[in-house]
Order: structure tokens, then C-alpha cells, then sequence
């Protein structure tokens, strides 16, 4: 009987043994169950504060982006008149980055590979051959100014005066040849095809008569040093910007467009965009800062006819 009671003691404790094991080893696994589900959380938690300030720092650069507005510009008077905004649209947060070029080509391009948002300096015939030319898709944002074409003479007083047989001297790209062109036609001293006009453009091939005057068409931002080197009787139509460049005053001119006509609205200077941009926040905050009453008063008393505000 001992014995047998021996034996059931013996079985008991085995049994609790086992028992405390198997409670040990569950107890075990919750443990470690649980901290791998809080390593998983305290991953993706981490996880999730490097995308949201990944995402706040992309945010915020391109919010400072926004707030920078980079202009390509000839210097006169598109620089000097975007130098004028600089001060009213950093008072709204913008910082105006102004390029200078001295010519027309790169400044289109530079808009169009996305270098600058937007370029000061041309008209729109002007851009619509740049276009067509170069299978760009820039775009008019707005009108700004215009600049009368004047026709120059060394030592020549009047279109009456001019010489027989005189040199003239024009620009060379297409709507400002026939912008030139035009205005010698309308002084009487070449012929064109009756119709000729800025949209269907004209060329020196296009005239019918010089007068027997020499004309000759070079690179736009060359014709005023041309012309200043030119010997006496010779004469020179040159764009408004790079006249007032080579300190030529329009009043000095012997002949100047007819701005009854629809000369201003055709040549008007525009602020030049890629297509789609022209509604964007910062284009229409520069294009706000230009159109206003001291602007047009900067523009009236520092050029003096030279430069007309359309706005």
C-alpha cells in the first residue's frame, strides 16, 4: 500500500513539472511575439516620420521656389524696369533674379529649357518666328511697352536731306527687318508691295524700288555701332532698346513708326512664358508689379518717348 501511494506522489510532481514547463515556454513565446510586434510598429512609425519629413521638406522647397522669379532681360529698359519691381515684389515674398543678355536668342532658349520662368525684352512677331524656327512653345503672358523704331541719320536733319545713293542699315531678323523695312516705306524711301504687312512680313527681296539707296541688314545688336561708325549721309534703323543703349535719343530721330497705327499692339514688348505658366502664381505677381501708376511714371520720365507704357 506504501508503495502504491509512493508511486501516485511520484506521478503528481512529474505532472506539475511538465505543467510549469509548458506554462514557462508559452509565457515565452508571448514575450517574445510582443516585442517583435512592437520592433514592427516602432519600424513603420519611423518609417512613416521619414516620408511625412521627407515630404515637408519637399514641400517646403518648392515653396520657396515659387517664390523665386527668374527674368532674362536685355538691360535697356527691360532690366532697368524690372529693377524698378524688385523692391514691390520682394515686400510680397518674391526674390526677382534678373539675367542680362545682349542679344535674342538665348534668352528664349533659356525659358524654354526651363533656365528661367519668363524673359522681358521681345514682341510677339518677334517670338512667333523664334517659334517656328526653333519648335519652342513659348507663350505671351502680357503686354508691357512699346518701343517706337526710329530712323537715324548722321548728319542728316531730315528724310529730305538724305543723300543720293546712301548706305542704310537695318536689322536682319525677320519681323524687325520688316518692322524696318516698313517704316522706310513709310517715309517714302523705298517701294514695297502694295498689301505689305508686319503679319505676312517682308524682306529686302520683297522691295521693288530702293530709290537707289544701299541697304543692308545685320545682326540687330549690331546696327547702332554701325551706324556710329558710319561716314556722314548714312542712316540707320535701329530698335528702341539698343537706341537708348547707344545713348540715341528718339526726339533726334529724322523719322519714327506711326504709332496711330497698329504698330503699338503688334510690336508691343510682352513678358514671355512656356506655354501654361502664364497663370501661375508668381508670373501674375510680376505681371501686377509692372502694370502699375509708378511704373508707367518710371517708364515716362526717364526714357522720354523712347519707351511708351500699354497699360
Amino acid at each position: 500500500m506504501k508503495k502504491i501511494t509512493n508511486a501516485i506522489l511520484a506521478l503528481s510532481l512529474a505532472s506539475l513539472s511538465l505543467a510549469g514547463c509548458n506554462s514557462a515556454e508559452t509565457k515565452t513565446e508571448d514575450t517574445s511575439a510582443a516585442e517583435t510586434t512592437t520592433a514592427a510598429d516602432t519600424s513603420a512609425a519611423a518609417e512613416a516620420d521619414t516620408k511625412a519629413e521627407t515630404e515637408a521638406e519637399t514641400a517646403a522647397e518648392a515653396s520657396e521656389e515659387d517664390k523665386v522669379i527668374k527674368v532674362g532681360a536685355t538691360s535697356t529698359p527691360h532690366g532697368e524696369v524690372l529693377e524698378f519691381v524688385k523692391d514691390t515684389l520682394a515686400e510680397q515674398g518674391y526674390d526677382l533674379q534678373i539675367t542680362i543678355y545682349d542679344d535674342y536668342v538665348l534668352p528664349n532658349k533659356a525659358v524654354a529649357d526651363g533656365e528661367l520662368d519668363a524673359n522681358y525684352f521681345q514682341h510677339r512677331p518677334y517670338l512667333d518666328s523664334f517659334n517656328a524656327a526653333n519648335g519652342t512653345d513659348i507663350v505671351s503672358a502680357a503686354l508691357i511697352h512699346y518701343e517706337p523704331f526710329g530712323l537715324y541719320g548722321n548728319g542728316v536733319a531730315s528724310v529730305s536731306e538724305v543723300p543720293e545713293g546712301a548706305n542704310i542699315v537695318i536689322p536682319a531678323d525677320d519681323s524687325n527687318e520688316t518692322r524696318a523695312l516698313l517704316l522706310l516705306w513709310q517715309e517714302g524711301l523705298i517701294d514695297l508691295p502694295e498689301g505689305s504687312n508686319a503679319a505676312d512680313g517682308v524682306t529686302t527681296l520683297d522691295i521693288t524700288d530702293d530709290h537707289g539707296y544701299n541697304i543692308t541688314a545685320v545682326q540687330a545688336d549690331t546696327v547702332a555701332a554701325q551706324f556710329a561708325n558710319s561716314d556722314s549721309g548714312s542712316l540707320a534703323v535701329i530698335n528702341g532698346n539698343y537706341a537708348l543703349a547707344a545713348g540715341l535719343d528718339i526726339n533726334s530721330a529724322i523719322a519714327v513708326e506711326d504709332a496711330s497705327g497698329d504698330a503699338a499692339q503688334t510690336y508691343a514688348n510682352i513678358i514671355a512664358v512656356r506655354n501654361g505658366d502664364e497663370n501661375s502664381a508668381k508670373i501674375q505677381a510680376l505681371i501686377n508689379a509692372l502694370k502699375t501708376d509708378d511704373v508707367r511714371k518710371f517708364i515716362e520720365e526717364k526714357y522720354n518717348g523712347a519707351v511708351v507704357a500699354l497699360f
